[in-house]
């Protein structure tokens, strides 16, 4: 027993030290692309802060340019970029005037914790519905479910998140309309995590429904197919009460299709979250992507896209180790 967890722990560290050799090149075309595409976009920052001021002179933008090397040609500005990341450094951003790695780590958790509560929402709904579903195949419950699950799936996210503001903030005003917390709240204990979820709650919800009407949609399918396979049939055989059989036979078999799902879902998650933020004026990594965008901030937008496509990359590895950890036959890749 011994001998085999060392084994599955030398394959995960494998699995991990590949993961990361293959996340260089990865990051390196996503940067260089990025760079790019972005430059394909009319006017840069100097521009945009020249029309927030309202009073810039031609000399005045030409010296945010020449300040931040913005009137080099594009090689020139993508391998000073280049010389940054070198010393573990984002930029500095020209609007705000401080590093960009400072205004991601202050979004950051805000970004974290709509993902994590969006995942688990999704994850544990979408999975119960499901697994209703393809128990009461073909009758009311799963009817039901399948037409709510298809709904859903149709809505666009930012008109769930203002019906859920209209109704639950506006008319019966039981949660917050936006932000992320309440001004003056205590700092910690049970009524700190109380208003931080009260907060929360409406944006991850809104973002978890579309993800929640597939995993629902999944299960079904991947129980009904593995209820018939012979290893289920003999576990009823044996006398298993159906809910061991479908805790312990069915629904682990399950769960492997859906987890790889939920791991290439991660980038749309991160996607959906510039929207869901805006609407609820959630402080993240989305909300911070829009305003970089409507700023020019390009150099600001690239760290965002670099910390982004590592989150990616880290949660699609741990959905490597998930996938080993329920079904032994698979080799972490």
């Amino acid at each position: 027993m011994g001998g085999s967890s060392m084994k599955r722990l030398t394959r995960v560290g494998r699995s991990l030290l590949r993961n990361l050799i293959q996340a260089v090149p990865t990051m390196f075309v996503i940067v260089t692309l990025g760079f790019f595409v972005l430059q394909l976009a009319p006017g840069d920052a100097a521009d945009y802060m020249a029309a927030e001021s309202g009073a810039a002179t031609q000399e005045t933008v030409a010296d945010i340019r020449r300040a931040f090397g913005l009137d080099l040609p594009l090689l020139d500005q993508l391998a000073n970029y280049y010389t940054s990341l070198a010393h573990f450094s984002l930029g500095i951003s020209p609007r705000y005037g401080v590093p960009v790695a400072d205004l991601i780590m202050e979004r950051l958790p805000g970004t974290l914790t709509l993902m994590v509560l969006a995942i688990v929402i999704a994850l544990l709904v979408g999975i119960a519905a499901g697994t209703i579903m393809a128990l009461n195949a073909t009758r009311a419950a799963d009817r039901i479910l399948s037409v709510a699950s298809l709904l859903f799936y149709s809505v666009p996210t930012f008109w769930i998140g203002l019906i859920f503001i209209i109704v639950f903030s506006v008319k019966l005003g039981w949660l917050p309309a936006g932000g992320m917390k309440t001004i003056g709240a205590s700092s910690g204990g049970f009524g700190w995590l109380i208003d931080r979820v009260s907060y929360a709650l409406l944006p991850a919800t809104s973002l978890a429904l579309y993800y929640m009407a597939i995993y629902a949609r999944l299960t079904r399918s991947s129980i009904l197919e593995v209820i018939g396979q012979d290893h289920v049939r003999t576990a009823k055989a044996k006398g298993l009460a159906p809910r061991q059989v479908v805790l312990r036979h069915v629904l682990r078999n399950a769960l492997i299709p859906i987890t790889t799902v939920a791991g290439i879902h991660v980038a749309g998650i991160l996607g959906g979250a510039i929207v869901i933020e805006t609407v609820f004026s959630w402080p993240g990594m989305g909300r911070l992507a829009f305003d970089a965008v409507m700023a020019r901030e390009y150099t600001l937008l690239l760290g965002i896209m670099l910390v982004s496509s590592v989150l990616v990359i880290c949660v699609n590895a741990i959905v490597d180790i998930i996938q080993a950890a329920l079904d032994p036959r698979i080799e972490v890749r």
